[in-house]
């Protein structure tokens, strides 16, 4: 099950709503947890099993933590633990890759190819195995306490809002939340804005942006133009923040409506000057986790230039496997990690004094080629797309842009590189709408709305009751609705 299904939308999330108001204080972890795991059995019956061992084997380590803490031992619970989620991970995620890697090395030898019948991907389990790992290495730096409940151990791996596409919410950010809070009304009226803008980048922008994209990278190669090719990739680029962003927003405003503040997870990406820029507004959850959890550990920029380099080349080598089984994701992440390298040079001191639009110019472009890696499955035709764009197309201009830039299409591309941009929040401010202050564990948010007028703030409201008719008629229709998050 997904959000953006009519499913979740016209049954799941009501019935689950009204349980979890009319229950208890001391039975609403319990409704969550059945809901998350009802949630997750939806579409991955038997897979549910398999986040229950995870659950049950994070949980037994917590302990083993907590019984060695003083001791050697307390490292060696961490490294089972650590050493078990990686091995659920690499079992699901990397034995189909590591099989076809090592056959083809086989084969250059002579040697009979293995077999291994394709091992299905649980959805999700890249973002509920890296949170498992935080329960342990949060336990392990005495951040937090250890659970003796197994079922706040349980609602936190499996919670539903953040289960699948993330943000990865970290145990820290969480744990006092799993025993005790409270949603007040002003957190489910910002919780279900921020679901319903989320539905709406997902919907009417990411769905029509990938379907054009989708429909030219299907094209053979000898039909490229550079036109085409630039075309598809813009979508695309659009698309996937669309999407995921999107997601995330859908996640933290589910999570506001059940009295959890989960941390932000995007920040207008594509206005960043620098890759270091984007990173520190793309997927942060996951660019915080891996600096925290691996770079640092790694000793970080603390041992010279060259161990810097190196260590932004692991944690982005392992980033780019984290994200997919395809040499193409891991060139995508060595891309990131080169550049990120570069920029700590003299040359990208360099170009951190060159005109601001450059630097903009610049980065778009280095995130834009490293996606057509990163949405394209196979070398061979990333490489021809690469060649489309700077100009080595054999198209025979029987195909055009104008055969995919439909309305919809066009719509989606002007409106989502306006929305990619703070223009929102910029004239939010200017109107006198300053929006809300960060949730504190415990705390009610604060809206505040300055001096904005009345028809402002209904005027806001009116325009997310419309998206949201929008984005369920169009889910209803059945229109073209992906999730790209089977492949993580």
């Amino acid at each position: 099950m997904v959000f953006s299904s009519t499913v979740f939308l016209f049954l799941f999330l009501p019935l689950v709503l009204v349980l979890y108001a009319m229950a208890p204080r001391q039975a609403k972890n319990p409704v969550l947890l059945a809901a998350s795991l009802v949630f997750y059995a939806w579409g991955e019956m038997f897979f549910v099993s398999v986040m229950v061992l995870s659950i049950s084997a994070n949980y037994l380590c917590g302990l083993l933590l907590e019984q060695y803490r003083d001791g050697p031992g307390a490292r060696r619970a961490l490294a089972l633990g650590v050493a078990a989620n990686l091995l659920l991970l690499g079992t699901f995620k990397y034995a189909n890759f590591l099989t076809d890697n090592l056959n083809a090395l086989r084969g250059s030898m002579g040697l009979t190819p293995l077999h291994l019948d394709p091992v299905h991907l649980p959805i999700g389990v890249s973002f509920f195995t890296f949170q498992a790992i935080s329960y342990l290495i949060d336990v392990y730096r005495r951040e937090e306490p250890v659970r003796h409940d197994p079922w706040h151990v349980a609602l936190y791996i499996s919670m539903f809002p953040q289960l699948i596409a993330g943000p990865i919410v970290r145990y820290h950010h969480v744990a006092r939340q799993l025993v005790e809070r409270t949603v007040f009304l002003d957190d489910f009226a910002y919780g279900a804005r921020r679901f319903i803008v989320g539905l709406g980048k997902k919907v009417l922008l990411a769905n029509p942006l990938g379907a054009a994209a989708d429909q030219v990278f299907a094209l053979p190669g000898a039909e490229l133009t550079p036109s085409l090719a630039w075309f598809a990739v813009v979508c695309y680029t659009l698309q996937i923040y669309f999407d995921f962003s999107g997601y995330s927003d859908m996640a933290i405003g589910l999570g506001r409506m059940f009295g959890f503040s989960f941390p932000e997870n995007f920040n207008y990406p594509y206005i960043s000057r620098s890759i270091r820029e984007f990173w520190r507004r793309w997927h942060i959850s996951l660019s915080t986790w891996f600096r925290d959890y691996l770079y640092l550990p790694l000793g970080g920029n603390r041992k010279g230039p060259g161990r810097t380099a190196l260590n932004l080349l692991t944690v982005f080598f392992l980033c780019g496997l984290w994200h997919g089984a395809s040499w193409n994701f891991v060139i995508w992440g060595l891309l990131h990690g080169a550049f990120l390298g570069l920029e700590r040079s003299p040359l990208g001191r360099l170009l951190g004094r060159t005109w601001a639009p450059v630097q903009h110019l610049y980065t778009l472009l280095v995130v834009m080629v490293a996606w057509v890696f990163f949405r394209i499955e196979t070398l061979s035709a990333t490489l021809t797309h690469l060649a489309a764009m700077v100009g080595f197309a054999h198209g025979t201009g029987t195909q055009s842009v104008g055969l995919f830039l439909t309305g919809e299409v066009g719509f989606a591309l002007l409106a989502g590189a306006v929305a990619a941009t703070p223009v929102a929040p910029w004239l939010a401010r200017k109107l006198g709408h300053t929006g809300t202050t960060p949730k504190q564990p415990g705390h009610a948010p604060t809206i505040t709305t300055g001096n904005a007028p009345l028809a402002l703030l209904w005027g806001t409201d009116l325009v997310l009751l419309v998206m949201l008719v929008l984005s369920a008629a169009a889910l209803a229709a059945g229109t073209y609705n992906p999730f790209i998050y089977f492949r993580f």
